[in-house]
């Protein structure tokens, strides 16, 4: 085999190194039966190595890879440089020598399209769509030449460079094939998605046609048909406006022509040749296995293929044991957490809170809803519950309903499940959930501290497979407790009061949202309590000015040995420790084990210390607490006050003032079993590094995160027979750099179909956007865009705008004055310690923080949900 020119017929999918992704796929496309794909050859990256090699580029390309995506005039300089430089190397003579056999083979006088095929292009974790140049119709050995010189340079124009830069790829290791394939004179062409790129649905194919060729189609100059198809049935057609095409010409090159008058508004293709181009695109997807991104061309009566990717924006559909349909409703957005998770965070999740529903995708957690959505209990309960908490997911599911996706089951007997609404739930229902004894919130804490502090005792003296055993026999544990009907009864109780109290203050007196100022300030409240200790912290510090000028710079975790050096260091450094064994399990994200906690870099928490200190007076902690309670109490004597003045209003003031007080009993609970599980994951994680060291010392793991990217399954195995194939692990770090990059839905079907929800609302401001309002209030400020808890330099008066915010976001809390997010529900976490501060909030903002710019001024109403641009 030649090691500078291939035929295409010659390259598979091993190649991939040396004939870039687009020939590899070309290559694999000949194996197909029936599948038509133009003759030709590929120049490989050996060759392209030799003409960077010749023109001393490689100099060049170390500047190039020291910029930055913001560095533009650099990016574009050194572009120009680079490409003069490949544009005028002289092609050595043993490299022309075999191009030209190669064409005396195909035909020197024939017409060619000259296409880049880069090594990181056409994978299935990125496409690099766009980002080289092609050549059509090129005639002449000379032209030909010339034009493969211009290819090679192609990959280092500025959308190249920039579209690297963004996705992580090293410029000195990305190297250029060049395909040469004699040009199809197509009469039309265009692309099929083998999964419809607007709603994701692998079931629907979508095809947009034009006439001429396709490259004018691609680039976004002429408009195109579309047809979907389904099953061999074309469900829609969209007949575009045609009025310019482009041609090859005679002598070379391409140009623009007028499409006649007549053919403007005619359909591309016949509705055979749509069937024909569904059998093609699924015979091409069998082959590869994935979704495709297909190039084709009408020749005639002939389809050619001329190129086919995989689709790398699909969002991966969560796996099934079964063919049948399923419906996934996404964990994340319920946890506030919709980063993607590594395998070994996503095993523990499984073992610590999962039962057979939960599935993954996309490096997520979602929810099977499937049997509940067959049964008429299950589908009401799930609307009623998640209605509740997040609207666009019960808009997404009523579609889905109102679709019959899911075929009701004939018996109909399953429950609701253990998670009920409160619609229908009277007073006296939600006080008998809680039961009658007070006391039992501090029993279900004591109990939880008792058992945590046995598995840190019994863990320490465990080594190798006996770790995994005390981690699976304290979830098991753990699981029981959880499920245990006074637990959940309790959590459950403080939600049913609240949304109670909101239904009948709204029906008696025409008041909103009482339940936000009602749960001021309550018992038990461990997150929000994080949140005012880090202010005492604060106050600790606030002292001392050195200290402070101190922690403006630190920036590594050796900051706390190093405060000792300084006048009050000691209590500072005790202070931070102190918060540290309470709370140093903690970070955000934190549902993932293998996040770093703040006990691992303490660093994280300068910046909310800093904004506390400057921020606010000593003794601010008890000054809200207090000023919370007395809020909510007032409150509480004004409702009771005017229920007593309507018909039946003793009654009315008795029932609410039973339900205020579960409310303010038991609704602090809520928070409690997440600091519970996350404490556990920071023993369990401990330990695993433990054994992640030994691994480290046996040469089995080249770093002690390598383990992240292994199940809990697959590390214990490893850890049991010293054996580990690190090609999983790249393989893993490689899957996740892709996952990362991806949005999760709220709802997917197992047709991979992503189903969106709106909001029902009516009279929005002008330009305002709507979200769910999930703790009363209106305030005004300064929107303050932060996508990590180190960035955040907060003013008071500064409102937080973020993609999502869980417990480890709480010490930004108490030094803002409003909260917008793009992802949570009435009961999740921020909106929880929202409502406990007092804040105005308003989540689930599509989009919020790219719509709204930082330092933009916006208005936040907590009560009806949206957000205003001032």
């Amino acid at each position: 085999m030649n090691s500078f020119v291939l035929k295409l017929k010659d390259i598979d999918k091993t190649k991939l190194h040396i004939a870039g992704g687009k020939a590899a796929n070309l290559g694999e496309l000949f194996k197909i039966e029936t599948i038509l794909v133009p003759d030709g050859f590929c120049i490989s990256t050996e060759a392209f190595k030799k003409i960077i090699e010749i023109s001393k580029a490689d100099k060049l390309l170390h500047q190039l890879s020291l910029l930055k995506k913001e560095d533009r005039s650099k990016i574009i300089k050194l572009g120009n440089d680079i490409r003069g430089i490949i544009e005028n190397a002289i092609i050595p003579q043993n490299i022309r020598d075999e191009i030209v056999l190669h064409l005396s083979r195909l035909g020197e006088q024939n017409a060619y399209a000259i296409r880049s095929s880069a090594t990181a292009e056409d994978l299935p974790t990125a496409s690099f769509a766009g980002q080289q140049d092609t050549y059509l119709n090129v005639i002449g050995k000379d032209f030909i030449f010339k034009n493969i010189s211009k290819c090679w340079a192609s990959l280092f124009t500025e959308r190249a460079i920039t579209y690297r830069i963004q996705n992580g790829f090293d410029h000195r290791k990305i190297y250029l094939a060049v395909i040469v394939q004699k040009m199809i004179f197509p009469q039309a062409a265009g692309v099929l998605f083998t999964a419809d790129p607007v709603t994701s649905n692998r079931k629907i194919l979508s095809i947009d046609a034009g006439y001429g060729l396709g490259e004018a189609l691609v680039s976004g100059i002429v408009n195109a048909d579309n047809y979907k198809v389904r099953n061999g049935k074309i469900t829609e057609r969209k007949i575009a406006g045609k009025h310019l095409a482009v041609y090859a010409v005679k002598n070379g090159g391409t140009k623009e022509r007028k499409i006649e008058v007549e053919q403007q508004h005619k359909q591309v293709l016949t509705n055979g040749q749509i069937l024909q181009l569904e059998y093609i695109g699924r015979k091409i997807e069998a082959y590869f296995g994935v979704p495709q991104d297909v190039e084709w061309c009408l020749e005639g009566d002939q389809f050619y293929i001329v190129q086919s990717r995989p689709i790398t924006t699909l969002y991966p559909v969560p796996e099934a044991d079964d063919a049948e349909d399923h419906v996934y409703v996404s964990v994340g957005h319920q946890q506030m957490m919709t980063d993607a998770m590594k395998p070994l965070g996503i095993s523990v999740w499984m073992l610590t809170g999962a039962r057979p529903i939960f599935k993954t995708g996309g490096g997520r957690l979602f929810v099977d809803i499937t049997k509940s959505l067959a049964s008429t209990a299950g589908k009401q309960n799930l609307l009623d519950v998640l209605g509740h908490s997040d609207p666009l997911i019960k808009d997404a599911l009523i579609t889905i309903i109102e679709r019959d996706f899911i075929k009701p089951d004939a018996s109909d007997k399953s429950e609701p499940g253990p998670v009920k609404s409160h619609k229908g739930m009277s007073a006296a229902d939600i006080l008998a959930e809680a039961g009658s004894n007070p006391a039992i919130v501090a029993d279900l804490i004591k109990s939880s501290e008792t058992s945590l502090s046995a598995l840190k005792q019994n863990i320490q003296t465990k080594s190798g497979s006996d770790v995994f055993d005390c981690i699976l026999e304290d979830t098991q544990q753990r699981k029981q407790r959880a499920t245990d009907l006074k637990n959940l009864n309790v959590i459950m109780a403080g939600i049913h009061a609240s949304a109670w109290l909101n239904e009948k203050m709204n029906d008696w007196l025409y008041e909103k949202n009482v339940a936000d100022t009602l749960s001021l300030s309550v018992q038990n409240n461990i997150t929000s309590e994080m949140g005012m200790e880090l202010l005492d912290v604060a106050d600790v510090i606030r002292p001392y000015p050195e200290i402070i000028k101190y922690l403006q710079q630190a920036k590594n975790d050796r900051f706390l040995n190093e405060l000792i050096q300084f006048k009050g260091g000691q209590e500072a450094h005790d202070a931070i420790v102190v918060y540290l064994n309470k709370y140093g399990m903690r970070c955000a994200g934190e549902i993932d084990i293998t996040r770093i906690r703040w006990a691992e870099n303490p660093a994280i928490l300068i910046p909310a210390i800093l904004n506390n200190i400057k921020n606010f007076e000593p003794g601010e902690s008890r000054r809200k607490f207090e000023q919370g309670r007395q809020d909510a109490l007032n409150k509480q004597q004004d409702l009771l006050t005017r229920l007593k003045q309507l018909p039946d209003g003793e009654q009315k003031a008795e029932e609410t003032k039973k339900l205020i007080g579960l409310l303010r009993s038991f609704t602090g609970y809520r928070e409690y079993p997440k600091y519970d599980i996350v404490s556990r994951y920071f023993v369990y994680k401990q330990a695993l590094l433990k054994e992640a060291e030994q691994l480290l010392q046996a040469n089995i793991i080249n770093e002690k995160e390598d383990i992240y990217y292994l199940s809990f399954e697959e590390l214990h195995e490893v850890v049991s027979t010293g054996r580990l194939d690190q090609q999983i692990i790249n393989l893993r770090k490689d899957e996740y750099k892709h996952f990362k990059k991806l949005t999760p839905p709220r709802v997917i079907t197992s047709e991979g179909e992503i189903i969106t929800g709106k909001y029902n609302k009516e009279n929005l401001p002008p330009g305002a956007v709507a979200g769910l309002a999930v703790s009363s209030g209106i305030i005004e400020g300064r929107a303050r865009v932060i996508l990590n808890m180190k960035d955040a330099a907060m003013e008071e008066g500064d409102i937080l705008v973020t993609s999502f915010t869980d417990p480890g976001w709480t010490p930004l809390f108490v030094s803002i004055k409003g909260l917008v997010t793009e992802v949570g529900g009435l009961m999740t976490h921020g909106a929880v310690i929202a409502r406990e501060y007092g804040l105005p909030a308003v989540v689930g903002v599509e989009n919020a923080v790219t719509l709204i710019k930082d330092g933009q001024k916006i208005r936040v109403n907590g009560t009806d949900g949206y957000v205003e641009f001032l």
